[in-house]
């Protein structure tokens, strides 16, 4: 009797665990029939020729366009007025120094007083020779021997001297710009003063590889982004290319820009990106081409099945964004304008999955 009881509850057990087993392998599977049935969501484009900007990439340095080392006006007098502060902006003519004057304004009174005394004897030496005090009767060579004669002539030409002398006590700017390395301060002996930048202009020198030679010539439009703020671009033009070829195989080439934030500044570092127009080009993003198997591959949208189609293609050009692109040459597939491809939903897309464009 035990016995057959035993052998009752070992049939039950084994049962149950076949209902449980059915059970598990049915929950199991309803997952992968669902997942089976799931729609890739993807966003899409019109393939279009255009023309695509090809690029070239270099690091580049910022260089003033004028830049002038300035020396005090008196080297080695003690400076009476310096009217500038680091980094502040002039214009051309502006005062930036003044050196001790006392001596040179001394000097100025004096010649003043012997211009004056020899008006005098000017006058007395006319009218000796039977000319009255009108200077425009005497005749030009009997006036010039009598300036000179009297010290008249010497005295005009000790006064324009000293005013000179006075006025070279002032340094101002030889042209518009921005005061740098300001090395003066009042009341010591004055040497160098400072440097002047002009930056509303910057020349932008980089190099390129020789094999990047045809690529660049004058005129080309240049994109200037400096390290210290990548959000800023400027735009420029190539303007000269050097002649030579360094060890390096390098060739410099320079280009100029306009400071137009007043952000730019001398010596700073900068991405440089060169960029020639190549018409007729099929460009895509760069998101819409992934990679299989060693080959370049874009995903097509087809209209009537609503599936993603496999195709190879070749990177004819590339930039900062997008791909100049062909039919794979070694795949012998052709793409031509007007298709649709799919350019987002693509880094796990297998050939004629079913697809959806996403709503916009």
């Amino acid at each position: 009797m035990k016995k057959l009881d035993l052998i009752l509850c070992v049939a039950l057990l084994a049962v149950g665990l076949a209902s449980c087993k059915q059970k598990d392998g049915k929950e199991q599977d309803a997952p992968s029939q669902e997942q089976g049935q799931t729609v890739v969501e993807v966003d899409t484009m019109n393939l279009k020729s255009l023309t695509f900007q090809k690029q070239l990439l270099c690091n580049g340095k910022l260089v003033a366009i004028r830049k002038a080392d300035l020396q005090c006006s008196k080297q080695g007098e003690i400076l009476q007025r310096v009217a500038v502060v680091e980094g502040q902006r002039v214009a051309k003519g502006a005062l930036l120094c003044v050196s001790e004057t006392r001596d040179k304004q001394a000097d100025l009174e004096k010649a003043q007083h012997d211009l004056e005394k020899a008006r005098v004897e000017l006058q007395d030496k006319l009218i000796g020779l039977g000319y009255d005090g009108n200077l425009t009767k005497v005749p030009a060579n009997v006036l010039h021997r009598a300036e000179i004669v009297s010290g008249y002539y010497t005295a005009k030409f000790q006064l324009q001297a000293a005013k000179n002398n006075l006025a070279a006590c002032e340094l101002r700017a030889p042209f518009a710009g921005r005061i740098a390395n300001l090395q003066a301060r009042a009341h010591q002996p004055g040497d160098k003063f400072a440097t002047l930048i002009d930056d509303s202009f910057f020349e932008v020198e980089f190099s390129i590889l020789e094999a990047e030679l045809a690529f660049v010539k004058p005129g080309l439009a240049v994109k200037v982004t400096p390290y210290a703020d990548a959000r800023e671009t400027y735009t420029g033009m190539v303007t000269e290319i050097n002649p030579t070829v360094d060890d390096k195989g390098m060739v410099k080439v320079t280009a100029r820009v306009r400071n137009r934030s007043s952000r730019l500044m001398d010596g700073m570092n900068v991405k440089v990106i060169v960029e020639r127009a190549v018409p007729n080009m099929l460009v895509v993003p760069k998101e819409a081409v992934v990679e299989r198997d060693g080959y370049h591959v874009i995903f097509v949208y087809d209209k009537e099945t609503k599936r993603a189609v496999w195709t190879y293609v070749d990177i004819l050009y590339s930039n900062l964004t997008s791909y100049a692109i062909t039919g794979c040459a070694r795949k012998d597939t052709h793409i031509n304008a007007g298709l649709t491809v799919i350019i987002s939903g693509n880094l796990n897309l297998a050939d004629d999955t079913e697809v959806r464009i996403a709503d916009k």
